[in-house]
Protein backbone atom coordinates (compact mmCIF):
# COMPACT_ATOMS: atom_id res chain seq x y z
CA UNK A 1 0.00 0.00 0.00
CA UNK A 2 1.07 3.60 -0.65
CA UNK A 3 -0.42 4.70 2.65
CA UNK A 4 -3.79 5.86 3.92
CA UNK A 5 -5.70 8.84 2.54
CA UNK A 6 -8.52 10.32 4.60
CA UNK A 7 -11.15 11.58 2.16
CA UNK A 8 -13.64 14.02 3.71
CA UNK A 9 -16.32 14.57 1.06
CA UNK A 10 -20.11 14.51 1.33
CA UNK A 11 -20.92 14.02 -2.36
CA UNK A 12 -20.99 10.27 -3.00
CA UNK A 13 -20.44 10.57 -6.76
CA UNK A 14 -17.22 12.56 -6.29
CA UNK A 15 -16.01 10.44 -3.38
CA UNK A 16 -16.53 7.21 -5.33
CA UNK A 17 -14.47 8.41 -8.29
CA UNK A 18 -11.66 9.80 -6.11
CA UNK A 19 -11.61 6.64 -4.04
CA UNK A 20 -11.42 4.42 -7.12
CA UNK A 21 -8.49 6.34 -8.61
CA UNK A 22 -6.59 6.41 -5.31
CA UNK A 23 -7.11 2.71 -4.66
CA UNK A 24 -5.97 1.96 -8.22
CA UNK A 25 -2.69 3.66 -7.29
CA UNK A 26 -2.32 1.56 -4.17
CA UNK A 27 -3.66 3.92 -1.52
CA UNK A 28 -6.01 2.81 1.23
CA UNK A 29 -8.92 5.26 1.46
CA UNK A 30 -10.93 6.09 4.58
CA UNK A 31 -14.05 7.97 3.51
CA UNK A 32 -15.83 10.37 5.88
CA UNK A 33 -19.04 12.09 4.77
CA UNK A 34 -18.86 15.06 7.16
CA UNK A 35 -16.33 17.22 8.92
CA UNK A 36 -17.16 15.74 12.30
CA UNK A 37 -16.74 12.20 10.99
CA UNK A 38 -13.43 13.16 9.40
CA UNK A 39 -12.10 14.60 12.66
CA UNK A 40 -13.18 11.40 14.44
CA UNK A 41 -11.48 9.15 11.88
CA UNK A 42 -8.14 10.98 11.86
CA UNK A 43 -6.73 9.58 15.15
CA UNK A 44 -7.95 6.06 14.28
CA UNK A 45 -5.64 5.62 11.28
CA UNK A 46 -2.04 6.26 10.23
CA UNK A 47 -3.15 8.92 7.75
CA UNK A 48 -0.56 10.01 5.20
CA UNK A 49 -2.73 12.54 3.35
CA UNK A 50 -6.09 14.28 3.75
CA UNK A 51 -8.35 15.28 0.85
CA UNK A 52 -10.84 17.76 2.30
CA UNK A 53 -13.92 19.29 0.70
CA UNK A 54 -14.83 22.83 1.78
CA UNK A 55 -18.61 22.52 1.35
CA UNK A 56 -19.48 19.97 4.05
CA UNK A 57 -22.91 19.54 5.68
CA UNK A 58 -21.81 20.29 9.24
CA UNK A 59 -18.48 22.07 9.76
CA UNK A 60 -17.09 23.77 6.70
CA UNK A 61 -13.72 22.67 5.36
CA UNK A 62 -11.93 25.75 6.70
CA UNK A 63 -12.95 24.92 10.27
CA UNK A 64 -12.09 21.23 9.79
CA UNK A 65 -8.67 22.22 8.44
CA UNK A 66 -8.11 24.57 11.36
CA UNK A 67 -8.95 21.83 13.88
CA UNK A 68 -6.74 19.29 12.12
CA UNK A 69 -3.82 21.73 12.13
CA UNK A 70 -4.20 22.19 15.89
CA UNK A 71 -3.28 18.54 16.37
CA UNK A 72 -1.53 17.28 13.23
CA UNK A 73 0.82 18.32 10.42
CA UNK A 74 -0.48 15.71 7.95
CA UNK A 75 -0.66 17.24 4.41
CA UNK A 76 -4.09 18.58 3.38
CA UNK A 77 -5.41 19.04 -0.16
CA UNK A 78 -8.64 21.06 -0.25
CA UNK A 79 -11.46 20.61 -2.79
CA UNK A 80 -14.07 23.21 -3.58
CA UNK A 81 -16.60 24.24 -6.19
CA UNK A 82 -15.85 27.87 -5.35
CA UNK A 83 -13.07 29.35 -7.44
CA UNK A 84 -12.63 32.68 -5.68
CA UNK A 85 -9.08 33.75 -4.80
CA UNK A 86 -10.23 34.70 -1.30
CA UNK A 87 -11.27 31.07 -0.70
CA UNK A 88 -7.93 29.75 -1.92
CA UNK A 89 -6.04 32.16 0.29
CA UNK A 90 -8.29 31.37 3.27
CA UNK A 91 -7.61 27.66 2.80
CA UNK A 92 -3.86 28.25 2.79
CA UNK A 93 -4.06 30.55 5.80
CA UNK A 94 -5.76 27.87 7.92
CA UNK A 95 -3.16 25.27 6.96
CA UNK A 96 -3.94 23.61 3.62
CA UNK A 97 -0.97 22.55 1.49
CA UNK A 98 -2.72 22.77 -1.88
CA UNK A 99 -6.07 23.55 -3.47
CA UNK A 100 -8.04 21.97 -6.35
CA UNK A 101 -11.24 23.45 -7.76
CA UNK A 102 -14.22 21.40 -8.96
CA UNK A 103 -14.66 20.04 -11.53
CA UNK A 104 -11.24 18.41 -11.57
CA UNK A 105 -9.50 15.54 -13.32
CA UNK A 106 -9.09 12.55 -10.95
CA UNK A 107 -5.72 11.85 -12.56
CA UNK A 108 -4.60 15.41 -11.82
CA UNK A 109 -5.82 15.04 -8.25
CA UNK A 110 -3.74 11.89 -7.75
CA UNK A 111 -0.74 13.63 -9.34
CA UNK A 112 -1.17 16.58 -6.96
CA UNK A 113 -1.32 14.21 -4.00
CA UNK A 114 1.90 12.50 -5.07
CA UNK A 115 3.60 15.87 -5.59
CA UNK A 116 2.59 17.04 -2.09
CA UNK A 117 3.88 13.82 -0.55
CA UNK A 118 7.20 14.15 -2.40
CA UNK A 119 7.59 17.69 -1.13
CA UNK A 120 6.52 16.77 2.38
CA UNK A 121 8.42 13.53 2.82
CA UNK A 122 11.30 13.96 0.36
CA UNK A 123 12.72 11.34 -1.98
CA UNK A 124 15.82 10.46 0.01
CA UNK A 125 18.26 11.80 -2.59
CA UNK A 126 21.44 13.32 -1.12
CA UNK A 127 21.50 17.11 -1.30
CA UNK A 128 23.65 19.68 0.44
CA UNK A 129 22.10 21.47 3.36
CA UNK A 130 21.44 25.19 3.13
CA UNK A 131 22.57 27.52 5.90
CA UNK A 132 21.75 31.20 6.34
CA UNK A 133 22.63 32.72 9.69
CA UNK A 134 21.39 30.30 12.34
CA UNK A 135 18.84 28.75 9.97
CA UNK A 136 19.69 25.32 8.59
CA UNK A 137 17.58 23.62 5.90
CA UNK A 138 18.03 19.98 4.94
CA UNK A 139 16.26 19.38 1.58
CA UNK A 140 16.48 15.58 1.53
CA UNK A 141 15.18 15.20 5.09
CA UNK A 142 12.70 18.08 4.70
CA UNK A 143 13.89 19.54 7.99
CA UNK A 144 14.47 23.11 9.13
CA UNK A 145 16.27 24.16 12.30
CA UNK A 146 16.63 27.61 13.83
CA UNK A 147 19.52 27.88 16.29
CA UNK A 148 19.51 24.06 16.44
CA UNK A 149 15.80 23.88 17.24
CA UNK A 150 13.54 22.01 14.78
CA UNK A 151 10.77 24.10 13.24
CA UNK A 152 7.79 22.42 11.61
CA UNK A 153 6.78 23.87 8.26
CA UNK A 154 4.03 22.94 5.84
CA UNK A 155 5.02 21.71 2.39
CA UNK A 156 4.68 25.00 0.52
CA UNK A 157 6.33 26.95 3.34
CA UNK A 158 9.33 24.62 3.14
CA UNK A 159 9.50 24.86 -0.66
CA UNK A 160 9.32 28.65 -0.55
CA UNK A 161 12.05 28.90 2.08
CA UNK A 162 14.26 26.46 0.16
CA UNK A 163 13.90 28.45 -3.08
CA UNK A 164 14.65 31.76 -1.37
CA UNK A 165 17.67 30.30 0.45
CA UNK A 166 18.99 28.82 -2.80
CA UNK A 167 18.74 32.34 -4.24
CA UNK A 168 19.96 34.23 -1.17
CA UNK A 169 20.72 37.88 -1.82
CA UNK A 170 18.73 37.85 -5.06
CA UNK A 171 15.44 39.70 -5.41
CA UNK A 172 12.79 37.22 -6.59
CA UNK A 173 9.46 38.49 -7.93
CA UNK A 174 6.13 37.15 -6.70
CA UNK A 175 5.37 35.82 -10.20
CA UNK A 176 8.63 33.87 -10.23
CA UNK A 177 7.89 32.42 -6.80
CA UNK A 178 4.40 31.40 -7.92
CA UNK A 179 5.89 29.71 -10.99
CA UNK A 180 8.76 27.93 -9.26
CA UNK A 181 7.12 27.00 -5.94
CA UNK A 182 3.44 26.55 -6.83
CA UNK A 183 3.72 25.75 -10.55
CA UNK A 184 2.47 27.57 -13.61
CA UNK A 185 -0.98 25.98 -13.35
CA UNK A 186 -1.63 27.55 -9.95
CA UNK A 187 -4.18 30.36 -10.11
CA UNK A 188 -4.08 31.53 -6.50
CA UNK A 189 -2.54 34.94 -7.20
CA UNK A 190 0.37 36.83 -5.64
CA UNK A 191 -1.45 37.22 -2.32
CA UNK A 192 -0.63 33.54 -1.74
CA UNK A 193 3.09 34.38 -1.71
CA UNK A 194 2.55 37.20 0.79
CA UNK A 195 0.61 34.90 3.12
CA UNK A 196 3.33 32.25 3.08
CA UNK A 197 6.12 34.78 3.62
CA UNK A 198 4.27 36.11 6.67
CA UNK A 199 3.84 32.57 8.00
CA UNK A 200 7.55 31.81 7.51
CA UNK A 201 8.61 34.96 9.33
CA UNK A 202 6.36 34.06 12.24
CA UNK A 203 7.31 30.37 12.48
CA UNK A 204 11.05 30.96 12.10
CA UNK A 205 11.07 33.88 14.51
CA UNK A 206 13.36 35.72 12.10
CA UNK A 207 11.29 38.56 10.58
CA UNK A 208 14.37 40.03 8.88
CA UNK A 209 15.31 36.81 7.07
CA UNK A 210 12.98 37.49 4.13
CA UNK A 211 13.15 41.12 3.12
CA UNK A 212 10.34 42.78 1.18
CA UNK A 213 11.64 44.75 -1.79
CA UNK A 214 8.84 47.18 -2.56
CA UNK A 215 7.52 46.83 -6.11
CA UNK A 216 9.90 43.95 -6.87
CA UNK A 217 9.40 40.93 -4.62
CA UNK A 218 11.36 39.23 -1.82
CA UNK A 219 14.99 38.54 -0.95
CA UNK A 220 16.48 36.14 1.61
CA UNK A 221 19.28 37.77 3.61
CA UNK A 222 21.23 36.85 6.73
CA UNK A 223 19.16 38.06 9.70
Amino acid sequence: MSGTVLLIEDEESIASVVRAYLERDGYQVVWARSGGDGLAELPRHAVRMIVLDIGLPDLDGFEVCRQIRSRSSVPILMLTARDEEIDRVAGLEVGADDYVGKPFSPRELVARIKAILRRTEGDGSPQDRLVLGDIELNPSAREVKVAGRPVELRAKEFDLLEFLMHNRGVVVSRDTLLDRVWGMEYAGGSRTVDVHVAQLRSKLGRPDLIRTIRGSGYKAVQP
